[in-house]
C-alpha cells in the first residue's frame, strides 16, 4: 500500500511545488492519510470496530465538553470565590488569564499537532487542563487560583486544537458532519448546564468542586485515549526531537503570545477599568499592532518554519471559512452577551430569569447543530446548508433588533430559535471545509487557525458592543434629570436605572432599550457579513473525490476526500 510510505513513492517527490522547493521541505505538506491509515501504528477508521470507535469519540468529546463546562461554570461560582479570597478587584483577572492563554496558544498547538504524534500531544493537553483544575479547586489564594486558570487555557488550546484531529483518525471523511454537528451540541449543553451545575456546587457543596468535578471525568478520556487510541506513521515520525523544535516556528511564538496578550488586555480594560485614551490602552493597542505585524513579516520570510504557511491562506475555501467563523462566532457572542442585559434592565428579570430566558438560542443551535449535521453527511455538500443557515441566521439577527420594551415572549423566543437554528446550521462548515479542501497534513493548522481567529474576533466585539452601549446610553440619557455620566461606566445594568428618579425610569427604559438595539444591530451586521465565507466557499462533497488540480503553492498534494477515496481503493485491492 503505497499511501503509508509517501517518501518512497514517485508521486510524493513529483508533486513538490515551486514554494516549496525555495523555502524547504517543512512547508510541503505530508501526504501520509489523516484519515487513518492501514500502516504500522494505527488503524484505518473502516477497520475500527464499532465499540473501540464509540469509546474513543465519547471519551474525546468528554475532554471538549470540560473545556466547554469550564467557560461557563465559573459564572455562578464567582460571588463565592471572591467571598473566600476577598478578591472582588481580580473578578476580571479569573475570565482573563484563561481566554489569554488559551488564544495565545492556539495556533502554536495547531503546528504541534503536525509535527509530534496526536496521542501524547493530545494526552499532556488534558493533563495540563486537569493540573489548571487542581490548582484553581485547591487554591489557597486569588493569585494561585488565576495560575489555575492560565493552565486550564493552555491545556484547552491544546483540547481545542486535538478533538477535531483525533476525529479524523477515528471517522471516516464522510460520516464526520455527523460527528462534529455534534460539536455545538457539546457548547450548547454546556452553555445550559455550566451556570446550573455551577450554583449547584456552589449552594450545597463548595465551589471548589466546579473545578474537581474535571478530574475524574479528564481522567477517563485520558486513560481511554492513551490505551486505545492509534495513529497511521507520519513523514513528522522520521525526525528528531531536535528537529521538530526547529520547525515549531520559535520566532513567530515569540511575537504572537505577547501581541495577543496585549490584545485581549486592551479589550479587557477598555472602558469599564481604564478610559479608552489612558496611556496604557494606547500602548497595549500599539504593541499588539506592532507584535502583529511583526509575526506576519516572520511567517512570509521563514516560510519553511512558518506556523501558517501562505498555501494555507491562500486556499480558497480556508479564507472564506476563516471570514465565516470569524462572522458566525462575534454575532454569536454578541446576543448570547448582550440578550441577558436586555431581560435584566429593560425586562426587570432577575439573572437566573435571564439565563433561562437565553435557553432557546441554546437549544436551537444544539438541534441545529446536529440537523446540520446529519444533513450534511447525507448530502456531501456542506456549502448550500450553510448558505441557508446564515440567511436563517440573519434573518433572526434582524428580529432581534426589533425588540421593544413590550415585547412578548413569543417574540423574543421566536426570534432567539430562528438565530440558533441559522447558526447552528452554518457554524460547522468551516472545519469541514479545513478537512475536505486542505493537504491533510495541514488540517491541524487549519483548524486552529479557525479557532484563533473566532476566539479573538469575539472578544473584539463582545468590546466593540460594549462600547456601543456605552456611548448609546451616554447620548441618549444625558437630557433626563438626575443622570450622571459616572452611572454608565461605574454601575450595574440595573444599577443605572434603579439610581434615577422615579419620573426619569420610563423613557431611560426606552432609551436603555434602543441603546441595546443598537448593539443587536452589530450582530445583524456580521450575521449579513457571514454571507461572503459561506458563498464563496468551494462546494466540496465529503462523500466523493473532487477532481485533483494541483494549485502553485499547495505543491498539488490531495485534499481530505481526495486522500479518503484513494485510501479506501487501495484497501479494496
Amino acid at each position: 500500500m503505497a499511501l503509508n510510505h509517501p517518501r518512497s513513492t514517485p508521486d510524493s517527490s513529483a508533486m513538490k511545488s515551486e514554494e516549496s522547493s525555495q523555502t524547504g521541505p517543512v512547508d510541503e505538506p505530508t501526504n501520509a492519510p489523516m484519515n487513518g491509515s492501514t500502516s504500522k501504528g494505527g488503524d484505518s477508521p473502516e477497520n475500527m470496530n464499532m465499540a473501540t470507535k464509540a469509546l474513543l469519540i465519547l471519551s474525546v468529546f468528554l475532554s471538549m465538553f470540560l473545556v466547554a463546562l469550564d467557560r461557563t461554570i465559573i459564572s455562578t461560582a464567582i460571588p463565592a470565590i471572591t467571598d473566600d479570597f476577598n478578591s472582588l478587584n481580580d473578578v476580571g483577572w479569573y475570565g482573563s488569564a484563561y481566554l489569554l492563554s488559551s488564544c495565545a496558544f492556539q495556533l502554536l498547538f495547531g503546528k504541534i499537532y503536525t509535527l509530534f504524534s496526536v496521542k501524547p500531544v493530545f494526552v499532556v493537553s488534558t493533563l495540563l487542563f486537569e493540573i489548571g483544575s487542581v490548582l484553581c479547586g485547591a487554591a489557597p489564594s486569588s493569585i494561585v487560583f488565576i495560575v489555575g486558570r492560565a493552565v486550564c487555557g493552555v491545556g484547552a488550546a491544546g483540547l481545542f486544537a486535538g478533538t477535531v484531529v483525533c476525529i479524523i483518525y477515528i471517522v471516516p471523511l464522510h460520516q464526520r458532519p455527523k460527528v462534529q454537528g455534534m460539536f455545538g451540541a457539546i457548547f450548547g449543553i454546556a452553555s445550559i448546564v455550566g451556570p446550573l451545575l455551577g450554583g449547584a456546587f456552589t449552594s450545597n457543596v463548595t465551589w471548589r468542586w466546579c473545578f474537581y468535578i474535571n478530574l475524574p471525568i479528564g481522567g477517563v478520556s485520558m486513560a481511554v485515549v492513551a490505551l486505545f487510541f492509534r495513529v497511521p506513521q507520519r513523514e513528522s515520525d522520521q525526525l528528531s526531537l531536535a528537529e521538530k523544535i526547529l520547525r515549531l516556528d520559535i520566532a513567530g511564538t515569540a511575537v504572537l503570545v505577547p501581541g495577543v496578550v496585549c490584545l485581549l488586555l486592551a479589550l479587557q480594560w477598555g472602558g469599564p477599568t481604564y478610559p479608552w485614551n489612558d496611556g496604557r490602552i494606547i500602548a497595549l493597542l500599539v504593541l499588539a499592532g506592532i507584535l502583529s505585524a511583526a509575526y506576519v513579516a516572520v511567517q512570509a520570510i521563514f516560510t519553511a518554519t512558518s506556523t501558517i504557511p501562505g498555501r494555507i491562506i491562500r486556499q480558497r475555501s480556508i479564507a472564506s471559512g476563516l471570514w465565516a467563523t470569524v462572522c458566525i462566532n462575534s454575532a454569536s457572542f454578541i446576543f448570547v452577551y448582550f440578550l441577558p442585559v436586555w431581560f435584566q434592565a429593560v425586562r426587570g428579570v432577575s439573572p437566573v430569569d435571564s439565563g433561562i430566558r437565553l435557553l432557546p438560542i441554546m437549544l436551537a443551535t444544539v438541534v441545529g447543530s446536529i440537523l446540520g449535521g446529519f444533513l450534511n453527511a447525507r448530502v456531501g455538500y456542506y456549502a448550500p446548508l450553510a448558505i441557508v443557515g446564515t440567511c436563517v441566521m440573519a434573518v433572526g439577527a434582524g428580529l432581534l433588533t426589533t425588540l421593544q420594551v413590550d415585547t412578548g415572549p413569543g417574540g423574543w423566543i421566536g426570534y432567539q430559535v430562528l438565530f440558533g437554528l441559522g447558526m447552528g446550521g452554518c457554524f460547522q462548515a468551516p472545519n469541514l471545509a479545513v478537512q475536505a479542501a486542505l493537504p491533510q497534513a495541514d488540517v491541524p493548522v487549519g483548524l486552529a487557525l479557525m479557532t484563533f481567529g473566532s476566539s479573538v474576533a469575539s472578544a473584539i466585539f463582545v468590546s466593540v458592543g460594549q462600547n456601543v452601549l456605552t456611548n448609546q446610553l451616554v447620548r441618549r440619557l444625558s437630557g433626563l434629570p438626575g443622570f450622571d455620566v459616572g452611572l454608565v461606566t461605574s454601575g450595574g445594568a440595573t444599577a443605572l436605572l434603579d439610581a434615577l428618579p422615579a419620573r426619569s425610569r420610563g423613557p431611560a427604559l426606552v432609551a436603555y432599550n434602543e441603546a441595546l438595539r443598537e448593539v443587536f444591530r452589530v450582530g445583524l451586521i456580521l450575521a449579513c457579513l457571514t454571507i461572503f465565507g459561506t458563498a464563496t466557499m468551494e462546494w466540496l462533497s465529503v462523500k466523493k473525490p473532487q477532481p485533483e488540480k494541483p494549485v502553485a503553492g499547495l505543491g498539488g498534494s490531495k485534499t481530505g476526500q481526495e486522500k479518503e477515496e484513494m485510501k479506501t481503493g487501495n484497501m479494496k485491492k
